[in-house]
């Protein structure tokens, strides 16, 4: 099965890690506690973090087969450019504490290997410093922390230095009660110069919304949608991305999984905006899934985290470079060819085999 000869192939560590699962079990080996418990953690009993997998867990392929699949192209359009795979390095807090170099080591990774980053506003270093560290399509996310003036200032600093999106975040108008965190201590850096501001984020409303689109030209993201109702709302107000997320988990819990609620958000923004979608997200059978159900771009979080935990910048490209296997594999074990060929006839409901978690996705772990 050959690919579309677009980007060039790069292959650390690439004896050392022949699957995800050895990248999994690399991570957990170098990472403390308290980090290891922030990347896999959610909030209170983290029954949202584990319906992610679970919704992901109850979708079965239909496979169509006698189709000539001897050339995958697993290559996706991202804000008007070509990438090599339809994901982007979601936006982390505290990067630094997860890899030497924080943000600037995940800029490094998304570029060697082709794929787009989203920058979060409280992970180091900063926008500058990060933008500066590679030279790879990116996107800017931020956690309102002060008034008009300054989210204006942040939206100027993101276009000078080549962000070509700006995201505001709207799923944390409180900050959640992570217990994994609460019980091992673990007082993340980050958050307690996060924290000042902290009623601006808790005030944003569909009025800032509006006011972002009267003034600035940068595409606007709007990540943290969890309805259709909203969605509506978002594309109304001229949103150019719908980004469904629940954050991982980390925030609302009891909420229904991304690849739940997938269809029906899809379905009512109704291609008048791009719908981007992360939580769970850690194959590239679940990408393709994604793909099926109506989302253009998946974004990768704890699975990029566990790839820089591994082997830093090398592990990131090799975590990568593994996914996108599993994308041609699934692609081409479908009867399809491409991305663009993929859709609901592709996926059906089905029960889920074992129970969920953060790391059920890798099996031979619990072996």
């Amino acid at each position: 099965m050959s690919t579309a000869p677009i980007f060039e192939m790069n292959a650390p560590h690439a004896a050392e890690f022949l699957t995800l699962q050895e990248i999994v079990a690399a991570a957990r080996a170098n990472l403390a506690p308290g980090p290891w418990s922030y990347l896999i953690g959610g909030a209170e009993t983290e029954t949202t973090v584990r319906r992610n997998r679970q919704a992901l867990d109850s979708i079965a392929f239909r496979p169509r087969v006698l189709r000539d699949v001897s050339h995958i192209d697993a290559t996706a359009a991202f804000l008007g450019q070509r990438v090599r795979l339809p994901v982007l390095l979601a936006p982390i807090g505290g990067l630094e504490s997860i890899v030497e170099g924080g943000a600037a080591a995940a800029a490094r990774g998304a570029a060697q290997f082709g794929v787009p980053q989203m920058l979060s506003s409280v992970c180091r270093p900063g926008l500058e410093e990060t933008a500066a560290a590679a030279q790879t399509r990116r996107c800017f996310q931020l956690y309102v922390r002060g008034d008009d003036p300054w989210v204006d200032d942040h939206v100027r600093r993101a276009r000078d230095h080549g962000y070509t999106a700006f995201c505001l975040t709207v799923d944390v108008a409180m900050y959640s009660r992570r217990e994994r965190d609460l019980v091992g201590r673990f007082v993340k850096p980050w958050r307690s110069s996060a924290a000042a501001g902290r009623n601006f984020q808790a005030a944003l409303s569909w009025d800032q919304v509006r006011r972002f689109k009267d003034r600035h030209d940068l595409p606007l993201i709007i990540k943290g949608i969890a309805t259709a109702e909203d969605a509506g709302i978002a594309v109304q107000h001229g949103v150019e991305v719908v980004y469904v997320s629940n954050h991982g988990g980390r925030q609302l819990d009891h909420g229904l999984g991304s690849a739940t609620v997938l269809p029906e958000i899809a379905a009512a923004v109704a291609g008048r905006a791009q719908v981007w979608v992360d939580g769970g997200f850690m194959r590239g059978s679940d990408v393709v899934k994604a793909i099926a159900l109506g989302a253009q771009t998946v974004g990768l979080g704890r699975l990029a985290c566990l790839g820089l935990a591994a082997a830093g910048v090398p592990g990131l490209v090799r975590t990568l470079e593994i996914l996108e296997e599993e994308i041609q594999t699934c692609l081409g074990l479908l009867g399809v060819t491409s991305l663009a060929e993929l859709g609901p006839q592709h996926v059906t409901a089905a029960s889920p085999v074992g129970l969920p978690g953060p790391l059920s996705a890798f099996p031979l772990l619990g072996e």
